[in-house]
Protein backbone atom coordinates (compact mmCIF):
# COMPACT_ATOMS: atom_id res chain seq x y z
CA UNK A 1 0.00 0.00 0.00
CA UNK A 2 1.49 3.40 -0.95
CA UNK A 3 2.30 5.74 1.93
CA UNK A 4 2.92 9.35 0.81
CA UNK A 5 4.08 8.11 -2.61
CA UNK A 6 6.14 5.17 -1.31
CA UNK A 7 4.94 1.64 -2.02
CA UNK A 8 5.39 -0.36 1.20
CA UNK A 9 5.28 -3.57 -0.87
CA UNK A 10 8.88 -2.80 -1.83
CA UNK A 11 9.87 -3.75 1.72
CA UNK A 12 8.16 -7.14 1.60
CA UNK A 13 9.39 -10.44 0.16
CA UNK A 14 7.58 -12.57 -2.41
CA UNK A 15 5.42 -14.14 0.29
CA UNK A 16 4.17 -10.71 1.41
CA UNK A 17 6.04 -10.74 4.74
CA UNK A 18 8.24 -7.87 5.89
CA UNK A 19 11.81 -8.43 4.70
CA UNK A 20 14.55 -7.42 7.17
CA UNK A 21 17.01 -7.51 4.27
CA UNK A 22 14.99 -5.05 2.19
CA UNK A 23 14.28 -2.82 5.18
CA UNK A 24 17.99 -2.75 6.09
CA UNK A 25 18.98 -2.00 2.50
CA UNK A 26 16.42 0.81 2.28
CA UNK A 27 17.64 2.32 5.57
CA UNK A 28 21.25 2.19 4.37
CA UNK A 29 20.26 3.71 1.02
CA UNK A 30 18.49 6.77 2.42
CA UNK A 31 20.72 7.51 5.43
CA UNK A 32 23.45 9.38 3.46
CA UNK A 33 20.79 11.52 1.74
CA UNK A 34 19.14 12.38 5.06
CA UNK A 35 22.55 13.23 6.52
CA UNK A 36 23.41 15.45 3.53
CA UNK A 37 20.08 17.28 3.74
CA UNK A 38 20.56 17.79 7.47
CA UNK A 39 24.04 19.23 6.97
CA UNK A 40 22.78 21.52 4.20
CA UNK A 41 19.91 22.84 6.34
CA UNK A 42 22.33 23.41 9.23
CA UNK A 43 24.76 25.28 6.96
CA UNK A 44 27.44 22.70 7.72
CA UNK A 45 28.76 22.09 4.21
CA UNK A 46 31.59 24.60 4.44
CA UNK A 47 32.54 27.56 2.30
CA UNK A 48 31.83 25.64 -0.93
CA UNK A 49 28.69 23.61 -0.16
CA UNK A 50 28.07 22.45 -3.73
CA UNK A 51 31.62 21.13 -4.03
CA UNK A 52 31.26 19.35 -0.70
CA UNK A 53 27.96 17.81 -1.81
CA UNK A 54 29.52 16.70 -5.12
CA UNK A 55 32.27 14.81 -3.31
CA UNK A 56 29.87 13.39 -0.71
CA UNK A 57 27.34 12.08 -3.25
CA UNK A 58 30.03 10.57 -5.47
CA UNK A 59 31.70 8.85 -2.53
CA UNK A 60 28.43 7.30 -1.41
CA UNK A 61 27.61 6.18 -4.95
CA UNK A 62 30.86 4.19 -4.93
CA UNK A 63 30.38 2.90 -1.38
CA UNK A 64 26.90 1.59 -2.11
CA UNK A 65 28.07 0.02 -5.36
CA UNK A 66 30.71 -1.86 -3.41
CA UNK A 67 28.13 -2.99 -0.86
CA UNK A 68 26.08 -4.50 -3.69
CA UNK A 69 29.17 -6.42 -4.83
CA UNK A 70 29.79 -7.68 -1.29
CA UNK A 71 26.34 -9.26 -1.09
CA UNK A 72 27.15 -12.28 -3.27
CA UNK A 73 30.23 -13.35 -1.24
CA UNK A 74 28.40 -12.62 2.03
CA UNK A 75 25.41 -14.79 1.20
CA UNK A 76 27.74 -17.72 0.47
CA UNK A 77 30.08 -17.19 3.41
CA UNK A 78 27.24 -16.83 5.93
CA UNK A 79 24.85 -19.28 4.24
CA UNK A 80 22.34 -16.42 4.03
CA UNK A 81 20.67 -16.54 0.61
CA UNK A 82 18.11 -13.91 1.63
CA UNK A 83 20.83 -11.23 1.58
CA UNK A 84 20.14 -11.07 -2.16
CA UNK A 85 16.80 -9.38 -1.43
CA UNK A 86 18.54 -6.12 -0.57
CA UNK A 87 20.81 -5.95 -3.61
CA UNK A 88 18.41 -4.28 -6.03
CA UNK A 89 17.63 -1.46 -3.59
CA UNK A 90 21.32 -0.78 -2.97
CA UNK A 91 22.18 -0.92 -6.67
CA UNK A 92 19.46 1.60 -7.50
CA UNK A 93 20.65 3.80 -4.64
CA UNK A 94 24.22 3.69 -6.00
CA UNK A 95 22.93 4.95 -9.35
CA UNK A 96 20.77 7.56 -7.59
CA UNK A 97 23.76 9.04 -5.74
CA UNK A 98 25.78 8.89 -8.96
CA UNK A 99 23.07 10.82 -10.79
CA UNK A 100 22.99 13.35 -7.94
CA UNK A 101 26.79 13.62 -8.20
CA UNK A 102 26.54 14.51 -11.91
CA UNK A 103 23.58 16.86 -11.36
CA UNK A 104 25.45 18.79 -8.68
CA UNK A 105 28.50 18.99 -10.94
CA UNK A 106 26.29 20.39 -13.70
CA UNK A 107 24.85 22.94 -11.26
CA UNK A 108 28.39 23.93 -10.24
CA UNK A 109 29.11 24.55 -13.93
CA UNK A 110 26.04 26.84 -14.14
CA UNK A 111 24.26 24.21 -16.28
CA UNK A 112 26.47 25.23 -19.21
CA UNK A 113 26.02 22.09 -21.35
CA UNK A 114 28.85 22.98 -23.78
CA UNK A 115 31.29 23.46 -20.93
CA UNK A 116 30.14 20.29 -19.15
CA UNK A 117 30.54 18.13 -22.27
CA UNK A 118 33.95 19.61 -23.10
CA UNK A 119 35.18 19.11 -19.53
CA UNK A 120 34.06 15.47 -19.55
CA UNK A 121 35.70 14.92 -22.94
CA UNK A 122 39.00 16.61 -22.05
CA UNK A 123 39.55 15.51 -18.47
CA UNK A 124 40.33 11.80 -18.23
CA UNK A 125 39.01 11.31 -14.70
CA UNK A 126 35.71 12.92 -15.72
CA UNK A 127 35.54 10.75 -18.85
CA UNK A 128 35.85 7.48 -16.96
CA UNK A 129 33.47 8.78 -14.27
CA UNK A 130 30.87 9.48 -16.98
CA UNK A 131 31.39 6.01 -18.47
CA UNK A 132 30.93 4.43 -15.04
CA UNK A 133 27.73 6.41 -14.47
CA UNK A 134 26.40 5.40 -17.90
CA UNK A 135 27.08 1.79 -16.97
CA UNK A 136 25.24 2.23 -13.68
CA UNK A 137 22.32 3.73 -15.59
CA UNK A 138 22.16 0.64 -17.80
CA UNK A 139 22.19 -1.65 -14.76
CA UNK A 140 19.52 0.41 -13.00
CA UNK A 141 17.30 0.44 -16.09
CA UNK A 142 17.44 -3.38 -16.28
CA UNK A 143 17.13 -4.14 -12.56
CA UNK A 144 13.46 -5.17 -12.64
CA UNK A 145 11.98 -8.66 -12.95
CA UNK A 146 10.39 -7.50 -16.21
CA UNK A 147 13.85 -6.70 -17.61
CA UNK A 148 15.07 -10.20 -16.66
CA UNK A 149 12.08 -11.65 -18.52
CA UNK A 150 12.71 -9.51 -21.63
CA UNK A 151 16.50 -10.04 -21.77
CA UNK A 152 16.55 -13.64 -20.61
CA UNK A 153 18.57 -14.78 -17.61
CA UNK A 154 21.80 -15.40 -19.54
CA UNK A 155 21.96 -12.00 -21.21
CA UNK A 156 20.80 -10.29 -18.01
CA UNK A 157 23.56 -11.96 -15.98
CA UNK A 158 26.13 -11.10 -18.65
CA UNK A 159 25.06 -7.44 -18.56
CA UNK A 160 25.09 -7.22 -14.77
CA UNK A 161 28.55 -8.73 -14.53
CA UNK A 162 29.65 -5.34 -15.85
CA UNK A 163 29.21 -4.10 -12.28
CA UNK A 164 32.84 -5.13 -11.62
CA UNK A 165 34.46 -3.09 -14.42
CA UNK A 166 32.06 -0.25 -13.59
CA UNK A 167 33.26 -0.36 -9.97
CA UNK A 168 36.88 -0.38 -11.19
CA UNK A 169 36.27 2.71 -13.36
CA UNK A 170 34.51 4.47 -10.49
CA UNK A 171 37.38 3.66 -8.12
CA UNK A 172 39.95 5.03 -10.60
CA UNK A 173 37.80 8.17 -11.05
CA UNK A 174 37.78 8.58 -7.26
CA UNK A 175 41.55 8.08 -7.06
CA UNK A 176 42.38 10.54 -9.86
CA UNK A 177 40.22 13.33 -8.47
CA UNK A 178 41.51 12.78 -4.93
CA UNK A 179 45.10 13.70 -5.92
CA UNK A 180 47.31 13.12 -2.86
CA UNK A 181 44.49 12.22 -0.44
CA UNK A 182 44.33 8.62 -1.63
CA UNK A 183 43.51 6.74 1.57
CA UNK A 184 39.84 5.94 0.83
CA UNK A 185 40.28 5.43 -2.94
CA UNK A 186 43.06 2.95 -2.22
CA UNK A 187 40.89 1.24 0.38
CA UNK A 188 38.08 0.92 -2.19
CA UNK A 189 40.56 -0.45 -4.72
CA UNK A 190 41.87 -3.00 -2.22
CA UNK A 191 38.37 -4.28 -1.49
CA UNK A 192 37.74 -4.53 -5.23
CA UNK A 193 40.88 -6.67 -5.55
CA UNK A 194 39.51 -8.95 -2.82
CA UNK A 195 36.09 -9.14 -4.48
CA UNK A 196 37.59 -10.00 -7.86
CA UNK A 197 39.85 -12.57 -6.22
CA UNK A 198 36.84 -14.12 -4.50
CA UNK A 199 34.97 -14.30 -7.80
CA UNK A 200 37.95 -15.98 -9.48
CA UNK A 201 38.17 -18.51 -6.64
CA UNK A 202 34.49 -19.33 -7.00
CA UNK A 203 34.78 -19.67 -10.77
CA UNK A 204 37.93 -21.81 -10.74
CA UNK A 205 37.33 -24.01 -7.70
CA UNK A 206 33.59 -23.74 -7.07
CA UNK A 207 34.22 -23.07 -3.40
CA UNK A 208 36.13 -20.39 -1.50
CA UNK A 209 37.32 -22.35 1.54
CA UNK A 210 38.53 -20.57 4.72
CA UNK A 211 42.15 -21.45 3.85
CA UNK A 212 41.77 -19.95 0.39
CA UNK A 213 40.20 -16.84 1.88
CA UNK A 214 43.24 -16.42 4.16
CA UNK A 215 45.52 -16.63 1.12
CA UNK A 216 43.29 -14.16 -0.73
CA UNK A 217 43.46 -11.69 2.17
CA UNK A 218 47.26 -11.81 2.21
CA UNK A 219 47.49 -11.44 -1.58
CA UNK A 220 45.01 -8.52 -1.68
CA UNK A 221 46.90 -6.74 1.12
CA UNK A 222 50.26 -7.18 -0.62
CA UNK A 223 48.86 -5.90 -3.93
CA UNK A 224 47.32 -2.91 -2.14
CA UNK A 225 50.60 -1.96 -0.47
CA UNK A 226 52.47 -2.28 -3.77
CA UNK A 227 49.82 -0.32 -5.70
CA UNK A 228 49.73 2.52 -3.18
CA UNK A 229 53.51 2.84 -3.25
CA UNK A 230 53.63 2.66 -7.06
CA UNK A 231 50.89 5.28 -7.36
CA UNK A 232 52.75 7.80 -5.22
CA UNK A 233 55.97 7.07 -7.11
CA UNK A 234 54.33 7.73 -10.48
CA UNK A 235 51.67 10.34 -9.90
CA UNK A 236 52.39 12.49 -6.85
CA UNK A 237 55.18 14.43 -5.21
CA UNK A 238 54.85 12.39 -2.01
CA UNK A 239 57.90 10.24 -1.34
CA UNK A 240 56.72 6.65 -2.07
CA UNK A 241 59.19 5.19 0.42
CA UNK A 242 57.43 7.12 3.17
CA UNK A 243 54.18 5.42 2.16
CA UNK A 244 55.86 2.01 2.14
CA UNK A 245 57.49 2.68 5.53
CA UNK A 246 54.14 3.79 6.97
CA UNK A 247 52.83 0.24 6.49
CA UNK A 248 55.34 -0.96 9.08
CA UNK A 249 55.12 2.00 11.46
CA UNK A 250 52.87 1.16 14.44
CA UNK A 251 52.44 4.88 15.20
CA UNK A 252 51.22 5.77 11.70
CA UNK A 253 47.62 5.62 10.54
CA UNK A 254 46.49 2.14 9.60
CA UNK A 255 47.06 1.86 5.85
CA UNK A 256 44.45 0.40 3.44
CA UNK A 257 46.55 -2.76 3.00
CA UNK A 258 46.17 -3.58 6.69
CA UNK A 259 42.44 -2.91 6.58
CA UNK A 260 41.91 -5.32 3.69
CA UNK A 261 44.11 -7.90 5.42
CA UNK A 262 42.16 -7.66 8.69
CA UNK A 263 38.82 -7.69 6.90
CA UNK A 264 39.83 -10.64 4.74
CA UNK A 265 41.05 -12.63 7.75
CA UNK A 266 37.84 -11.88 9.66
CA UNK A 267 35.81 -13.10 6.68
CA UNK A 268 37.92 -16.26 6.54
CA UNK A 269 37.25 -16.85 10.26
CA UNK A 270 33.56 -16.12 9.71
CA UNK A 271 33.51 -18.59 6.80
CA UNK A 272 35.01 -21.29 9.02
CA UNK A 273 32.52 -20.60 11.82
CA UNK A 274 29.57 -20.49 9.40
CA UNK A 275 30.67 -23.73 7.77
CA UNK A 276 30.93 -25.49 11.12
CA UNK A 277 27.57 -24.13 12.25
CA UNK A 278 25.95 -25.13 8.97
CA UNK A 279 27.32 -28.67 9.19
CA UNK A 280 26.19 -28.94 12.82
CA UNK A 281 22.67 -27.79 11.96
CA UNK A 282 22.55 -30.23 9.05
CA UNK A 283 23.58 -33.10 11.35
CA UNK A 284 20.91 -32.10 13.89
CA UNK A 285 18.27 -31.91 11.16
CA UNK A 286 19.32 -35.32 9.80
CA UNK A 287 19.28 -36.80 13.29
CA UNK A 288 15.79 -35.44 13.99
CA UNK A 289 14.55 -36.69 10.64
CA UNK A 290 15.97 -40.15 11.35
CA UNK A 291 14.44 -40.16 14.86
CA UNK A 292 11.09 -39.13 13.45
CA UNK A 293 11.23 -41.91 10.88
CA UNK A 294 12.01 -44.48 13.55
CA UNK A 295 9.22 -43.27 15.84
CA UNK A 296 6.78 -43.28 12.96
CA UNK A 297 7.41 -46.92 12.09
CA UNK A 298 4.79 -49.46 13.09
CA UNK A 299 6.01 -52.16 15.50
CA UNK A 300 6.74 -55.40 13.65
Amino acid sequence: MPVHGFDMALLRDHSGRWSPEKIGAFALAITPAVWLIGRALAGDLGARPVKEAIVYSGTWALRLLFVTLVISPARRIFFAPRFILGRRTLGLAAFGYGALHLSLYAADQMLDLTRIVSEIALRFYLTIGAIALAGLMALAATSSDHAVHILGSQRWNRLHRLSYPIAALAAVHFLLQSKTDTWEPMLMGSFLVWLLGYRILQHMTGKATPARLVALAILAAALTAFSETAWHAAATVVNPWRILAAHLDPQADIRPAWWVLMTGLLLAAAARWSLQSHHASMRISSSRAASGAILGQSPS
